[in-house]
C-alpha cells in the first residue's frame, strides 16, 4: 500500500509538472501571437517639400499647410479644371502636391535610363524612402545577403502608365508597360532592388491600403515569416480621370482643403506622398540594440459589409474595428490619450467617426477626467488616399517620441461640426500644441484609415518606455551584462557611396552632425555608420577622438575608388618581443566581442588572425624574419599597415588605421565585432544622397495622329571588313541605345550592373541580330560578366562566322 502511495504521489507531482510547463508553454504562444513590434526606422516624402522626419515634426507644430495649386508638369489637370464643374470637368485647382517627381536616382537602383523613363514614380518614391527607412533603422541592405524582410506596401492607382499607351497611339508600349505600372511590382520591387527574401505584397482598399499592410506585416513578423518587415503605402495625383470623377460624385472640397471636424467641412482635399516604416519584433529589437521610435501594440481589419451604401461608411464597424486593435494589444480604452482620426472632412464621414470614437473611449475618458484627443493630417497635407495611413502613423510615431499633441485645428478655421455633440462627449480637436497629458501613466494612441472600398483599419501605438520593457515582455530573460571596455580608443567613421559626389555630400552632412556629439554618442554614431550602411564602390574613412576632430577629416579627406577586385591580404609579423602579447590583450579589451574565444597562452599571431577572421578578413599569415621583433604588419597588394608597433597602447589604434585603409582599398570587413558596450543603433543620422536626374514622360498629346510608315527594318551592307574591336564598338553603342544611356558604359560592369534585365537582354539581342544579320547564341549572353567580356565574346563570334551586315 505505502509503494501504491509512493508512486501515485510521484504521478501526481508529474503531471503537475507538465500541466505547468504545458500552461507556460501556451502562455509564450499566447504572447507571440500578440507579440509588440518596434518602430525601428521611417523615411517619406509627402507635400510641402517634407522628406525627413524633423522636418515633418517642425511642420506639424507649426501652422502652414502644404496646399497648393496644380504643379505646371500636370496639363492634364489644368486641362480639366473649371471653376464651375460640369460634366467631364473638375472643379478643384489645389491639392497637396509634392515636387520634383520626375526626377530619380536609376544608377544607384540599377535601373537603366530607358526603364527609368517608364517607371510609376510612385514606385520610385517608394524604393528611395524604403532605402532611406532602413538605413534610419541602422539594416545594412546588400543584395548578396539576401535579408529576411517582408514588404507590405499601401497603392491603388497607376496613373503615370496611361502616359505610355494613349488610346490614339500604342506604339509607346514596350516591355516595361507591365512591370513599371502594374500594382504587384509596387512591393516585388523594392524586394528585387533590395534582394530581399521575406514576402512581399502590394495592398489596395483604397483610403486603408497602408494601414492594412501595416496589420498584414504585423501578422508576418508575429508568425516568423520575415525577420523585419517594410510597411509603406504612395500615392500621386496625375491623371484627371478619378479628380473629376470625386467632382461629379461631390466627394471633393471645392478649395481643396480637408476640414476635419469643422463646421466648414464640405468634402476632402486630395494629396500626394510615400513614407515607409521597418518594423521588427520589440524582443528582437532590444536584442540588437536598436533605437524603438515606438511600439505597434496592435492592428486589427474588417468591412463595413452590408451598409446603407458601398462607399457608405459604417459606425457601428468602425467601433468593432477600433476594439479589436485594442483587444489584441491588450489595452484599455482608459489608457488612450490621442486618436489619429481618418478625418476626412465630410459632413457625413465626421459626425459617424466621432460617435465611433465616443462608443469606444467616451465612458473611460469621462473616468478619467482626460478627454480624448483628436486630429487629422489631413487638414495640412491633404488625403494621401492610399498613402494617407502611413501619413499618420509616421506622424503618430513622431507625436509619441516627443510626448506632445500638436494642433489638429486653428482658432481662426472657426467652429466646429454642429452635427456632432461635443458638449455631450469627451472628445476634444486641440487649437494649440500641448504636452501629453500627465495624467495618463503611458503614452498610448490609435490610428484610424477608413477605405472607400468599405474595408477598415485601426492600429495602436505606444510610446517606447525602458521601464515597460517587463510588463510589455514578461517572458524576456534578463539582458546580460555587457563586458567592459577599459581601454579607449578612437573612433572609424566609413562613407561611402555609388558616386564621388554623392560621398563628398553625405561627408560633409556627416560632418556637421558628428561635430558636437559626447564620447558615448559619437561612438554609437560611429558604430551605426560602420554597421549599418552598405559599402558602395567610392569611399572614404576618418580616425578621431573627438567630434570636432572626426568633422575636419571629413572634410579633407580624398575620396578612393574601390571597384577593382580586392586582393588577398596577409598577416606578417617579426620576432615574438616583450609587450606582443600585452598588445593582443589590449585589443581584446578595447572591443570586447574581439575577444571571444580568445586564448591569452596563444601565440599573438594566432591571436591576431582571429580577431581579423571575426572582422571578415581572411588572411594569409606568415613570420617575416625581415621585420623589426614585437612587429606585425596587415599587407595587400604594394601597401603594408602595422598592426602592433611594440608599443602596446597603440594597438587599438593601429587596427582601426588598418582597417580604414582595407576599406578604402575595396575590402569588405564586417565591423560588428568592433561595438563597444553601450554601443546603440542611432536613427537619426543622414541618409544616402541620392544623386537625382529627370526620367519623364510627358502625357500624350490626344489629338488624333497617323503614324508614317517606316524603314521596314532593311540594313545597309558593308564590305566585310569589320575589325573586332569594331564590332567591340558597334555593340557597345548598340547596347547603349537599348538602355538609353547618355553617358559611356563602364567596361568592367555586368549587364545587370548597368540596370540591364531580361527585357532589355531580349531588345539587345534582337538588336545585334538585326544590325550583324545573325542570330546570337543565347550560351554567351552572360549577364553576370563585365561588359567587356561579354561584348568581346560577341565580338568574336560575329566575326569569326563572318556576319558582317551592318546598318
Amino acid at each position: 500500500m505505502t509503494v501504491e502511495l509512493e508512486q501515485l504521489r510521484h504521478l501526481m507531482e508529474e503531471q503537475l509538472r507538465l500541466s505547468r510547463t504545458l500552461k507556460t508553454r501556451v502562455a509564450e504562444l499566447e504572447g507571440a501571437r500578440r507579440a509588440p513590434l518596434a518602430v525601428v526606422g521611417l523615411g517619406l516624402r509627402l507635400p510641402g517639400g517634407l522628406s525627413t522626419p524633423e522636418a515633418y515634426w517642425d511642420f506639424l507644430n507649426s501652422d502652414h499647410t502644404a496646399i497648393g495649386p496644380i504643379p505646371a508638369d500636370r496639363p492634364g489637370l489644368r486641362a480639366a479644371y473649371d471653376p464651375a464643374g460640369g460634366p467631364g470637368k473638375s472643379y478643384v485647382d489645389q491639392a497637396g502636391f509634392l515636387t520634383g517627381i520626375a526626377d530619380f536616382d536609376a544608377g544607384f537602383f540599377g535601373i537603366s535610363n530607358r526603364e527609368a523613363e517608364a517607371l510609376d514614380p510612385q514606385q520610385r518614391l517608394l524604393l528611395e524612402t524604403a532605402w532611406e527607412a532602413m538605413e534610419r533603422a541602422g539594416i545594412a541592405v546588400r543584395r548578396a545577403d539576401r535579408l529576411d524582410t517582408g514588404v507590405f506596401v499601401g497603392i491603388m492607382g497607376a496613373e503615370y502608365s496611361q502616359r505610355l499607351a494613349p488610346a490614339t497611339d500604342k506604339s509607346g508600349i514596350d516591355p516595361y508597360f507591365g512591370t513599371s505600372g502594374g500594382l504587384c511590382f509596387a512591393a516585388g520591387r523594392i524586394s528585387y532592388a533590395l534582394g530581399l527574401a521575406g514576402p512581399a505584397l502590394s495592398v489596395d482598399t483604397a483610403c486603408s491600403s497602408s494601414l492594412v499592410a501595416l496589420h498584414l506585416a504585423a501578422q508576418a513578423l508575429r508568425r516568423e515569416e520575415c525577420r523585419y518587415a517594410i510597411v509603406g503605402g504612395a500615392n500621386l495625383v496625375l491623371s484627371a480621370d478619378l479628380m473629376v470623377s470625386l467632382c461629379q460624385s461631390g466627394a471633393l472640397a471645392p478649395d481643396g482643403r480637408t476640414k476635419a471636424f469643422r463646421a466648414d467641412a464640405d468634402g476632402y482635399g486630395r494629396g500626394e506622398g510615400a513614407g515607409v516604416l521597418v518594423l521588427m519584433t520589440l524582443e528582437r529589437a532590444l536584442r540588437e540594440e536598436r533605437t524603438v521610435l515606438a511600439v505597434v501594440r496592435g492592428t486589427a481589419v474588417n468591412s463595413d459589409g452590408a451598409s446603407s451604401g458601398l462607399t457608405v461608411p459604417s459606425g457601428p464597424a468602425q467601433q468593432q474595428v477600433i476594439q479589436a486593435a485594442l483587444q489584441e494589444g491588450g489595452v484599455r480604452p482608459d489608457e488612450v490619450g490621442y486618436v489619429e482620426a481618418h478625418g476626412t472632412g465630410t459632413r457625413l464621414g465626421d459626425p459617424l467617426e466621432t460617435g465611433a470614437l465616443q462608443a469606444v473611449f467616451g465612458a473611460a475618458a469621462g473616468a478619467r477626467g482626460v478627454p480624448l484627443a483628436i486630429g487629422s493630417v489631413k487638414s495640412r497635407i491633404g488625403h494621401l488616399e492610399a498613402a494617407s495611413g502611413i501619413a499618420s502613423l509616421v506622424k503618430l510615431v513622431l507625436m509619441l517620441r516627443a510626448g506632445r499633441i500638436p494642433a489638429a485645428r486653428s482658432v481662426a478655421d472657426g467652429p466646429l461640426n454642429p452635427l456632432i455633440p461635443w458638449a455631450d462627449n469627451h472628445l476634444t480637436v486641440p487649437d494649440r500644441g500641448t504636452p501629453w497629458p500627465a495624467a495618463l501613466p503611458h503614452r498610448i494612441a490609435g490610428v484610424s484609415a477608413f477605405g472607400l472600398s468599405g474595408t477598415n483599419a485601426h492600429a495602436v501605438l505606444e510610446a517606447f518606455d525602458p521601464q515597460r520593457v517587463a510588463a510589455l515582455l514578461p517572458h524576456r530573460a534578463a539582458p546580460a551584462a555587457p563586458a567592459n571596455a577599459a581601454v579607449p580608443a578612437p573612433h572609424l567613421v566609413t562613407v561611402s557611396a555609388k558616386d564621388p559626389s554623392a560621398v563628398r555630400q553625405l561627408a560633409l552632412t556627416l560632418a556637421s552632425r558628428l561635430a558636437g556629439l559626447g564620447a558615448a554618442e559619437l561612438s554609437s554614431a560611429s558604430h551605426t555608420l560602420r554597421t549599418g550602411r552598405a559599402a558602395f564602390p567610392y569611399r572614404l574613412a576618418v580616425l578621431g577622438d573627438t567630434g570636432a576632430e572626426l568633422a575636419r577629416h571629413l572634410r579633407a579627406a580624398p575620396i578612393t575608388d574601390a571597384s577593382a577586385a580586392f586582393p588577398q591580404v596577409r598577416l606578417h609579423w617579426g620576432p615574438d618581443a616583450p609587450g606582443t602579447s600585452a598588445a593582443a590583450d589590449r585589443l581584446a579589451a578595447a572591443f570586447p566581442l574581439l575577444g571571444a574565444g580568445d586564448q591569452r597562452t596563444d601565440p599573438t599571431p594566432d591571436r591576431l588572425a582571429r580577431m581579423l577572421t571575426l572582422l571578415g578578413v581572411a588572411v594569409r599569415t606568415g613570420a617575416d624574419p625581415g621585420l623589426p621583433a614585437g612587429v606585425a604588419r596587415l599587407c595587400w597588394d604594394d601597401q603594408a599597415h602595422p598592426l602592433l608597433d611594440g608599443d602596446p597602447e597603440q594597438a587599438p589604434r593601429l587596427l582601426l588605421a588598418a582597417l580604414s585603409a582595407l576599406f578604402q582599398a575595396g575590402g569588405d570587413p564586417r565591423f560588428d565585432a568592433l561595438r563597444r558596450p553601450g554601443d546603440r543603433i542611432v536613427a537619426d543620422l543622414p541618409v544616402y544622397p541620392f544623386q537625382r536626374r529627370r526620367f519623364w514622360v510627358d502625357e500624350p498629346d490626344l489629338t488624333p495622329t497617323t503614324v508614317a510608315a517606316g524603314p521596314s527594318g532593311a540594313v545597309a551592307g558593308v564590305d566585310g571588313g569589320l575589325s573586332h574591336d569594331e564590332v567591340t564598338d558597334s555593340l557597345m553603342a548598340e547596347l547603349r541605345e537599348v538602355l538609353h544611356a547618355e553617358e559611356e558604359l563602364d567596361p568592367r560592369q555586368s549587364f545587370l550592373e548597368i540596370g540591364g534585365d531580361s527585357f532589355t537582354a531580349m531588345l539587345f539581342v534582337k538588336g545585334v541580330e538585326q544590325r550583324f544579320n545573325t542570330t546570337v547564341p543565347l550560351e554567351l549572353m552572360d549577364m553576370d560578366a563585365p561588359l567587356a567580356s561579354l561584348l568581346g565574346c560577341l565580338a568574336t563570334d560575329i566575326v569569326g562566322a563572318g556576319r558582317l551586315v551592318a546598318r
